[in-house]
C-alpha cells in the first residue's frame, strides 16, 4: 500500500512516504477572518479533512494544524469601517467560520494557532534572518531579500527578474521592490506589539512560517492551501523557514478553487456564497457530498442545478442505506475494510471521483440484493457502503449527521407518525381503487419534500429531491 499525492513542488504525482513511519504532519493555511465564509473557503478545509481522514483510515496518527490569520490589513479596515474593535471583527468570523466546519463535517484539527498568539516566535525567526543576512530592517518594517535566496520562486516556476511583488500599501525602506514586507512598521490607530525594531504589526507570509515551526519542528510532511496561494504566500514561507534553517514541507497539495461564471469565488468579486445562507436550504450532507466528491485539484462551477444533482444522487445512496437498515432489523457497523477498488482509487492522489463510482456500484448491488429479498447480500454491501461513506465524512448514520436537521431521532419520529396515518389514507383510496385520491396524497407529500415508495411491505416514506 502506497498512498500517492500531486506535489505541486516537483509537478507530478509522487508516493508519499512520511518523515516518520506511521505519522503524518499537515499544516493547512486556514482562514483569513475578514469576513464569513463562503464555500470556496470550505472546500479547503473540507478537501483536506478528507485527506486526514484517509491517512488515519490507513493507519497513520496525523497531526493537522490549521491556522487561523487574525490580523490583516482586511480586518484592520473592516474594524475602522464598522467603527469596531480589529479583534471583534475576527473573532466573529472566526467562530463562522469554525460553524461552516463543524456544519460540514469536518473533523477539528489538532492545533489550531492564531497568528496575534505567535509574536514572539515571529520576532525569533526574523532575529535568526536578519543575522543570517536574509532581512533587514528599515524605516521600522523588517523586509526578506529575495535575492539572498537562491531557491526563490521555485514552487511558482516564475523568474525573479519578471517578478512583480503585490502593492503593499505605505511600505517605504525596500532595498529592492520585490522584496516583501515581514514586519510592517505602526501606523497611528492600527494594532502593534513591540519587538527589537520598534512597534508594528507581522506581515501575513511571516505569520504561517513561525506557527509550522512551532507545532511541527524545522520538517514536516504536507503543507496545504488553495491554489492562489502558491504565490505569493506559499512561495515567501518557503523563502522564510528555508533560509532561517528549516527543511519545511517535503510535499506541496493545492485544492483548486469553487468558480461562478468562470470566476473564483471570493468577496472582492461580489459572487461568494455565503455557507450560513446555504446550510439553510441544503442539507449540509448534501453540500459536503457537492463540494467533497469532485477531485479536490479540479474546479468546481457553482449553480443550482449541479447541486441539485448532487443531492439526487446522494439520496441514491442515502435511501440504500436507509433500507437496508430497515431490512436488516438492526443497525449495521461499517465493515472492518473498504474494497479494494475503493482503496486503490483514494490511494491514487485521493481520487474520490472513482471512489465514489465504487459506492454507486455497491448501492445498486445492494438495492438488487433489496429487490431480491437476499437479507444476508444486503446486509453485507450495507457495511461496505457505510465503510466507504466514513471515509469521506458521509455515513448518514453517523452521529454528526443523525442531528443535522436539530430534532435527530425524536423529530424524525414525530414526523414518520404523521406521514403514516396519511399513508394509511392513501392505502384505504387504494383499496377502494380511488386512484385519484391515491396519486394526490402522493403528490402532496412529494411537494413537501417526501419521497414515496410502494414495496412489498407497503408503502415508505424517505425525504426527496428539490
Amino acid at each position: 500500500m502506497t498512498i500517492r499525492l500531486y506535489d505541486t513542488s516537483a509537478r507530478q504525482i509522487r508516493d508519499f512516504t512520511p518523515l516518520t513511519p506511521g505519522c503524518v504532519s499537515i499544516y493547512l493555511c486556514g482562514a483569513t477572518v475578514q469576513a464569513a465564509p463562503h464555500i470556496g473557503h470550505i472546500r479547503s478545509g473540507l478537501n483536506f479533512d478528507i485527506m486526514r481522514r484517509w491517512f488515519e483510515y490507513r493507519g497513520h496518527e496525523v497531526t493537522f494544524v490549521r491556522n487561523v490569520t487574525d490580523i490583516d490589513d482586511k480586518i484592520i479596515a473592516k474594524g475602522a469601517d464598522q467603527g469596531r474593535p480589529w479583534w471583534a471583527i475576527g473573532y466573529a468570523n472566526e467562530r463562522a467560520f469554525n460553524a461552516g466546519y463543524d456544519a460540514l463535517g469536518c473533523l477539528p484539527p489538532t492545533y489550531e494557532p492564531r497568528a496575534t498568539g505567535h509574536v514572539p516566535e515571529m520576532i525569533e525567526m526574523m532575529r535568526g534572518l536578519i543575522e543570517r543576512g536574509h532581512a533587514y530592517e528599515a524605516d521600522g518594517s523588517v523586509y526578506f531579500d529575495v535575492r539572498s535566496f537562491p531557491g526563490y520562486l521555485q514552487l511558482s516556476n516564475q523568474d525573479l527578474d519578471d517578478l512583480r511583488q503585490p502593492a503593499e500599501e505605505g511600505i517605504t525602506g525596500k532595498r529592492d521592490p520585490r522584496d516583501f514586507a515581514m514586519w510592517k512598521a505602526t501606523k497611528p490607530g492600527e494594532p502593534d506589539w513591540e519587538t527589537p525594531w520598534g512597534r508594528g504589526r507581522p506581515g501575513w507570509h511571516l505569520e504561517c512560517s513561525a506557527m509550522a515551526h512551532k507545532y511541527l519542528g524545522s520538517a514536516f510532511d504536507i503543507h496545504g492551501g488553495g491554489l492562489d496561494l502558491i504565490f505569493p504566500h506559499h512561495e515567501n514561507e518557503i523563502a522564510q523557514a528555508k533560509a532561517f534553517g528549516d527543511d519545511f514541507a517535503r510535499y506541496w497539495v493545492h485544492n483548486a478553487w469553487v468558480t461562478m461564471s468562470g470566476e473564483k469565488m471570493s468577496k472582492s468579486l461580489g459572487n461568494s456564497v455565503l455557507v450560513s445562507e446555504m446550510v439553510k436550504n441544503w442539507r449540509p450532507i448534501v453540500l459536503r457530498y457537492y463540494l467533497g466528491t469532485p477531485h479536490y485539484r479540479s474546479m468546481i462551477e457553482y449553480s443550482e442545478e449541479s447541486l441539485r444533482e448532487a443531492e439526487a444522487a446522494f439520496a441514491r445512496i442515502e435511501g440504500f442505506v436507509q433500507r437496508a437498515t430497515e431490512k436488516a432489523g438492526r443497525t449495521v457497523a461499517p465493515a472492518a475494510e473498504v474494497p479494494p477498488a475503493f482503496a486503490e482509487a483514494m490511494d491514487d492522489d485521493l481520487g474520490v471521483p472513482h471512489a465514489l463510482a465504487i459506492i454507486h456500484t455497491t448501492v445498486r448491488q445492494g438495492n438488487s440484493a433489496l429487490a431480491a429479498d437476499d437479507k444476508d447480500e444486503a446486509i453485507a454491501r450495507l457495511a461496505e457502503v457505510r465503510a466507504m461513506l466514513g471515509v469521506l465524512g458521509l455515513d448518514p448514520l453517523d452521529p454528526h449527521w443523525a442531528e443535522e436537521s436539530g430534532g435527530g431521532e425524536e423529530l424524525h419520529g414525530v414526523v414518520d407518525t404523521l406521514v403514516r396515518v396519511v399513508l394509511e389514507q392513501r392505502e384505504s383510496a387504494r383499496e377502494r381503487k380511488d386512484w385519484a385520491t391515491a396519486d394526490a396524497i402522493r403528490d402532496q407529500l412529494n411537494r413537501s419534500g417526501l419521497a414515496v415508495e410502494d414495496g412489498p411491505d407497503g408503502p415508505r416514506w424517505t425525504l426527496g429531491n428539490r
